[in-house]
């Protein structure tokens, strides 16, 4: 490994500076953080050997705790920088239940590729482990040829609108929860909904990795550095603030740090009335945009320009149903009920209170709380069929249809409903759980892998 740390070797069609940090291939040059060009270079020393996440974690993280993440972020990154793919693998294949495999072949800089060396790296069988000398193809040519293009194509569809390096360099962000600076707890519940609802606006950016918001709110009422979540994450952002509000006044002071430097690479103070918050939710979102210099598309803008609702007292309203709905008991979930009820009455427009409203009946089905469960998961379906309706423009409508087809047996329409929410927001982690527990019930056992896979990536508690 450490022969290998110190100079240039080729992995197939790839050059790699592992000094520099650089790929290369022909005019294309890929740089990957050093973290990740550590994995390689391990893996390099190691080629053909099955690899234990243990292995990774002692070696190349010394031992460090590292959350559970760290290492399938890092190995994901690694693909994407070499346009590997996790399903038809030519460089890193993934041994179920073992570890990680490289199967392309390593050699000195100064070497030059055997004829037909790039038809053994396409020899992978995912139900075994090979040695490097002992892979055999089992594929014909012409099978070869359009697993290829299902491969090629797959990818440009995924990623049609990013070129090979915004792939690697997506940034990502952490959003912790905001703190109540104010006199009372009773304001906890508007704060962490502000915090909530920044994480859904970012998540619906197809370039901008976004943590889940159960996977951040574990750092509630904790003191933490951008370190200690670089650490755990291997995020390059944080963002964080802190919110009082005193009678008609609302104060918030926000800041975008570095974590690979510690430093702000925004920060932002703000005084507004308590029925601004939606507007200030819309411009804390664009000021982020702006200092990451993401790009939207027209659709990206189009859906973050809608607001769920513009109604402070209907948005109070919900918020408490959000918390009450999070303590799954009958009683909590009766009083859940109530509260989105009132914000459907304050503001009927309401979808997402509706697509809250479905799911809460959905969850009474499901765990045996109501009388006449019939009834009740056929109001849940209209609910969330009003939820859409009204609001289409964010994923948790669409999460709690397919939620409710779910609860149904109607796994073909759930599927359907809940890839609506990921195609409009690529980081939703709860609608790839979703789709993992669908897919698992029609009997897609590796589909329900790979929707794990990337739901854990954006959420480590799923």
């Amino acid at each position: 490994m450490d022969d290998l740390s110190k100079q240039r070797f080729s992995l197939d069609d790839w050059q790699v500076s592992a000094t520099e940090g650089v790929l290369l291939r022909g005019s294309e040059e890929v740089r990957i953080e050093p973290k990740v060009m550590e994995v390689l270079v391990y893996f390099a020393s190691r080629q053909g050997q099955v690899i234990t996440r243990d292995e990774l974690e002692q070696d190349v993280w010394h031992g460090a705790l590292v959350g559970y993440d760290a290492v399938t972020s890092t190995v994901i990154k690694l693909r994407k920088a070499l346009k590997d793919d996790a399903k038809n693998p030519r460089y890193i294949a993934t041994i179920p239940k073992k570890g990680y495999q490289l199967i392309a072949t390593v050699r000195p800089a100064s070497q030059e590729p055997e004829q037909g060396q790039q038809d053994k790296t396409e020899q992978y069988d995912p139900k075994h482990s090979y040695s490097a000398d002992s892979r055999q193809s089992f594929f014909t040519k012409p099978v070869l040829a359009i697993t290829l293009l299902a491969a090629i194509l797959f990818t440009f569809w995924l990623w049609s609108s990013q070129t090979g390096n915004e792939l690697v360099n997506t940034p990502s962000i952490l959003v912790l929860p905001f703190k109540n600076k104010s006199d009372t707890n009773q304001h906890d519940n508007f704060v962490d909904g502000i915090t909530e609802d920044v994480i859904t606006d970012l998540s619906r950016l197809s370039r901008l990795s976004v943590m889940a918001s159960s996977a951040t709110f574990k750092y509630k009422g904790k003191q933490v550095t951008p370190q200690d979540i670089k650490t755990e994450h291997s995020v390059d952002y944080i963002l964080q603030g802190n919110i009082r509000r005193l009678g008609e006044r609302l104060r918030l002071n926000i800041q975008l740090i570095d974590t690979n430097t510690g430093f702000n690479t925004w920060a932002e103070r703000y005084d507004r009335k308590p029925d601004e918050i939606f507007a200030l939710q819309d411009e804390i979102t664009g000021k982020i945009i702006d200092a990451l210099s993401i790009q939207q598309s027209p659709e990206e803008i189009q859906r973050l320009a809608q607001r769920a609702t513009n109604n402070l007292k209907a948005y109070e309203h919900f918020l408490e149903g959000q918390r009450l709905s999070k303590v799954f008991s009958k009683e909590s979930s009766a009083q859940a009920n109530d509260a989105y009820r009132k914000a459907i009455q304050i503001d009927p427009t309401y979808g997402r209170a509706y697509g809250a409203l479905a799911f809460v009946l959905a969850v009474d089905y499901r765990r045996g709380w109501t009388d006449y469960p019939v009834e009740t998961l056929e109001r849940a379906l209209s609910l969330a069929e009003q939820a859409v309706s009204l609001d289409g423009s964010i994923p948790q409508t669409h999460w709690a249809l397919g939620y409710v087809y779910f609860m149904r047996k109607e796994h073909a329409m759930a599927e359907k409903a809940v890839a609506e929410s990921i195609r409009i927001a690529p980081n939703y982690a709860d609608g790839y759980g979703l789709l993992a527990l669908i897919n698992n019930n029609l009997g897609n056992a590796q589909q329900a892998l790979d929707y794990v896979e990337k739901g854990m990536q954006l959420n480590p508690c799923l």
